[in-house]
C-alpha cells in the first residue's frame, strides 16, 4: 500500500476516534503557508500563528523538559499540536522517588506499568496545558503502522487539536550504556530489529518489533498523517566530552532525533504535502549552561512538569500504575532544565541579505533543501519560496553578499548513508552566476572534523565575512568546541584549508562583522563570557582569542557593524532582557563600552538587528520589535515563529525584518528610516505579516482544510 493510501485509511482512523464526542471536530491534516500571490487590493492581514506542529522526542518528559514553554506557547495560541514519544520510557520498571534513601530494592520491577505511569503523566501534563484541568478526558486508540506494527493515539476530547502518539518502542535503559537493544543499536545495524515495550493499559495489542527500514517508515507514516509545517525534534549531534568521552546526551535522544531526519526525508519526497521547516534542540547539555527564561516563563515551566511529576500522589487517575512518573518527583526542574530553553540549530540571525539594486534574498531550510524568497526592489511585491536543488540540508542558512551584488548563501547538511559509518555533515555553500541570476551549483567545504565523524559532527552553522576584494572567510565552531577558518585565496577562487584560530568551550554559532575601519571582528560566546579574534589593521591576520570582560550571555549573538567599532546583542541570563556593548579597536585587543540594556522584557534566542531595529522573541514567545527609544519595551505581534530573526537596512535607511513562522511561509516588518518619525511613538510602518499573502481562495481553504466531522 502507498504512503498516500496509507495516510488516507490512518487519518480515517484518527477521524474516527472523536466521532460523537461533544460533536467536536478532530484534527487529522495540517495545512501550510499559502504561497499565492495576492489577489489585487487584498488587504494586508497582520501575522498570527498558523500551521501544524509536530514534536518528536525519545521519552516521555523530553518535550515538558527541552521543548516547553515552545510546546504549551504554541497550544495557547490554538494550532494543532501533536507530540509523538519513540520509546515507552520503560527504565528500570519502578514508579518510585529517584533518590538511595526512597528506593524500594525489594519492590519488582513492572516496565509495563512504569511506562503507564509516564503517560498518565504526560495525558496531565498536556491536559493542564491546554484547559487548565489534568483530568481533562481523553480518547485512545491503536492504529496500525507499516511492519505489522501500531501505535497509540490519544486525542484530548476538550481540545481535539492536541494528540498524543505512542509509538512503545524499548528504550536504552541507560543514558550512554552499550546496549545493543535499543535505537542506537538498532540504527547502527546491531540488532536485527527492537521490540516494543507496551504500557499496561494501552490499546495497543499485540507486541511487535520494527526492522530500521520499519521504524522510519512508521515516523514518515505519522508524519504523512499529520501534516506538519513544523518538526520539533532534539539534537542528532550533540558532541562528546572534552578529550572524545562520553556522549554529551542521551543516546536515545541522539539516535532517536537521527531517526527523525531519515522520516523527514524520506517523507519530503512525497508530493501531497506543505512546506515544512525542523527545529532541533539541546536537551541534557543545557544543565551546565546559563538559565534563558524569566522568572514567570520558567514558573509555568515548573509547574506543568510538576503535574507530570505527579508531586501531590493524590490517585486522580484510578490507574493502579499510578499517575505520573515519582522519579522526577524529587527534582521536577531537572538538572535546570526547567529554567532552559535553547536551539542546536537554526538561531543564526544573518539568513536575510541585500544583493544589487535594492534587492532582498530570504533563507531557509524547508523540506530538506535550501528555499529562498526575494524581493526586486523596496515596492516590489516578494516572490518565492523557490527550492535550490539537493537535498538533506540541516536547519539555518547563512547569507552574503559579494561587491558586485551577488549573493552567496552557506548552509550544512547531513548525509545519512546507508551504513553507520557513512553518517557525517559537511559545510556546503552556493553563489549567484550574476546578480540577480541563478544560483550555481552546491559547493562542498568539508568539515574541520576528522575524527569520530559518524558519532558526533557537532559543527556549528557557518558565520562568513567578504572582504573589499570579495574573498570570503567562514568561520565555524567545530565538535571540539573551538574556532575554526577556511578562507578563498582569491574572489571566485578556491578555498584554502581549515585553520585552527583556538578558544575553548565556544557555544553556538559565531558571528563576525567588520567595523567602519575595516577591521574584521569575530566573536563566540561560552558558559560564562565572551571571546574576541579582531584584526589589528584591515587585511592583516585575525588575533586573538582575546578575553573580553563581557558577563555570561545565554549563547546567540548579534554582531552589527559600526562607524567606530562593532556592536554586540546578547541575551541576560536568568531574564532574557537584550543587552549591548560596542567593540573598539584598542590597540592589541578590542575595549568594550559598559554593557547596557537594549530593550525587551525577556524572551530567548538571538536578536536580528539593523539601524534603529531589533528584533527577537519577546517574553511571551511573540516576534516582537525594539528599538532604541523603546527603552525596555517590545511592541509584540501575535506570532510565533521558529528559529530567529534576520533584519537588514536599505540604503535609504529603512530597516526589514523577516523571521518563519510556524507555518513554513516568511514573515516581515518594516521600520522607518531615522529622522522620518519618532521610533519610540508607535509600532514599526507595517504590521508583520506574511510576505506573500495568500489568495483568498486560499485563505478559505486553508480555514477548512483537513477537518473531519
Amino acid at each position: 500500500m502507498s504512503l498516500a493510501s496509507r495516510r488516507t485509511r490512518l487519518a480515517a482512523l484518527l477521524a474516527a476516534l472523536t466521532v460523537g464526542a461533544a460533536g467536536v471536530t478532530t484534527w487529522a491534516y495540517g495545512y501550510g503557508s499559502a504561497q499565492e500571490p495576492a489577489a489585487p487590493g487584498a488587504v494586508l492581514r497582520p501575522s498570527v500563528t498558523e500551521g501544524t506542529v509536530l514534536q518528536v522526542v525519545a521519552h516521555p518528559d523530553d518535550d515538558l523538559f527541552f521543548m516547553n514553554p515552545d510546546v504549551s506557547r504554541s497550544i495557547s495560541k490554538g494550532v494543532r499540536v501533536a507530540t509523538v514519544y519513540l520509546t515507552a520510557g520503560e527504565s528500570d520498571g519502578r514508579n518510585e522517588a529517584h533518590s538511595p534513601h526512597l528506593t524500594d530494592p525489594e519492590q519488582p520491577a513492572d516496565h509495563a506499568a512504569y511506562a503507564e505511569a509516564r503517560q498518565n503523566g504526560i495525558r496531565a501534563a498536556y491536559a493542564q496545558m491546554a484547559t487548565g484541568d489534568r483530568t481533562s478526558a481523553w480518547q485512545r486508540k491503536s492504529i496500525p503502522t507499516v511492519g505489522g506494527g501500531s501505535a497509540e493515539v490519544d486525542v484530548l476530547v476538550a481540545r481535539p487539536e492536541v494528540n498524543l502518539v505512542w509509538m512503545q518502542l524499548r528504550e536504552a535503559r541507560s543514558i550512554s550504556g552499550d546496549n545493543p537493544d535499543s535505537l542506537r543499536g538498532l540504527w547502527d545495524g546491531r540488532v536485527s530489529s527492537l521490540g516494543a515495550q507496551l504500557a499496561s493499559g494501552t490499546p495497543v495489542k499485540p507486541w511487535f518489533s520494527y526492522t530500521k527500514e520499519q521504524a522510519v517508515d512508521a515516523i514518515a507514516e505519522v508524519f504523512a498523517m499529520y501534516r506538519p509545517t513544523t518538526i520539533r525534534t532534539q539534537d542528532p549531534t550533540p558532541g562528546r566530552s572534552h578529550g572524545g568521552g562520553g556522549f554529551l546526551d542521551h543516546q536515545d535522544h541522539m539516535y532517536g532525533a537521527r531517526f527523525v531526519q531519515a522520516a523527514a526525508e524520506r517523507y519530503a519526497k512525497s508530493a501531497d504535502r506543505p512546506h515544512f521547516s525542523i527545529q532541533n534542540y539541546v536537551s541534557y547539555p543545557n544543565s551546565s549552561l546559563p538559565p534563558t527564561l524569566d522568572p514567570q516563563a520558567a514558573e509555568e515551566k515548573l509547574g506543568y512538569l510538576k503535574t507530570y511529576a505527579w508531586l501531590d500522589h493524590q490517585d486522580w487517575c484510578g490507574s493502579p500504575a499510578g499517575c505520573g512518573d515519582r522519579k522526577t518527583a524529587t527534582r521536577p526542574a531537572g538538572a535546570g532544565w526547567s529554567q532552559t530553553i535553547r536551539y542546536s540549530r537554526g538561531d543564526g540571525t544573518s539568513w536575510l541579505a541585500e544583493g544589487a539594486s535594492g534587492r532582498l534574498s530570504a533563507f531557509a531550510v524547508l523540506d530538506g533543501r535550501m528555499a529562498y524568497w526575494s524581493r526586486s526592489g523596496p515596492k516590489a511585491p516578494w516572490q518565492g519560496p523557490r527550492l535550490l536543488p539537493g537535498a538533506g540540508f540541516d536547519t539555518g542558512a547563512t547569507a552574503v553578499r559579494l561587491p558586485d551584488g551577488r549573493i552567496a548563501v552557506f548552509g550544512t547538511r547531513t548525509t545519512l548513508g546507508s551504513a553507520p559509518q557513512e553518517y557525517g555533515r559537511d559545510l556546503a555553500y552556493a553563489v549567484q552566476a550574476a546578480p540577480d541570476g541563478a544560483f550555481g551549483p552546491w559547493q562542498s567545504l568539508g568539515t574541520p572534523d576528522t575524527d569520530d565523524i559518524s558519532g558526533t559532527s557537532a559543527i556549528s552553522a557557518p558565520s562568513v565575512a567578504v572582504d573589499g576584494t570579495g574573498r570570503m572567510t567562514v568561520y565555524v565552531r567545530d565538535s571540539a568546541r573551538t574556532l575554526r577558518a577556511r578562507a578563498q585565496a582569491a574572489p571566485d577562487g578556491a578555498f584554502g584549508a581549515w585553520q585552527s584560530l583556538g578558544g575553548a568551550g565556544l557555544l553556538g554559532e559565531p558571528v563576525t562583522a567588520t567595523d567602519g575601519a575595516g577591521r574584521r571582528h569575530v566573536y563566540a560566546a561560552t558558559a560564562r563570557t565572551v571571546l574576541a579574534w579582531v584584526q589589528p589593521a584591515p587585511g592583516a591576520p585575525l588575533g586573538g582569542p582575546f578575553p573580553t570582560g563581557l558577563p555570561a550571555t545565554t549563547g546567540p549573538l548579534s554582531a552589527s557593524p559600526q562607524d567606530d567599532g562593532v556592536r554586540l546583542y546578547f541575551r541576560r541570563p536568568g531574564t532574557g532582557t537584550v543587552r549591548t556593548s560596542l567593540a573598539t579597536a584598542g590597540g592589541a585587543s578590542p575595549v568594550f563600552s559598559p554593557v547596557t540594556e537594549a530593550g525587551g522584557d525577556g524572551g530567548y534566542g538571538a536578536v536580528g538587528v539593523a539601524g534603529r531595529l531589533l528584533a527577537g522573541r519577546a517574553g511571551a514567545g511573540t516576534i516582537g520589535v525594539s528599538g532604541p527609544d523603546n527603552g525596555p519595551s517590545w511592541y509584540e505581534s501575535q506570532m510565533l515563529f521558529t528559529g530567529a530573526p534576520a533584519a537588514v537596512a536599505e540604503p535609504d535607511g529603512t530597516a526589514v525584518a523577516a523571521a518563519l513562522g510556524l507555518d513554513a511561509g516568511l514573515h516581515v516588518t518594516t521600520a522607518p528610516p531615522a529622522g522620518s518619525e519618532p521610533f519610540g511613538s508607535r509600532p514599526p510602518s507595517s504590521p508583520w505579516h506574511l510576505a506573500i499573502p495568500p489568495s483568498t481562495t486560499a485563505q478559505a481553504g486553508r480555514a477548512g482544510s483537513g477537518w473531519q466531522r
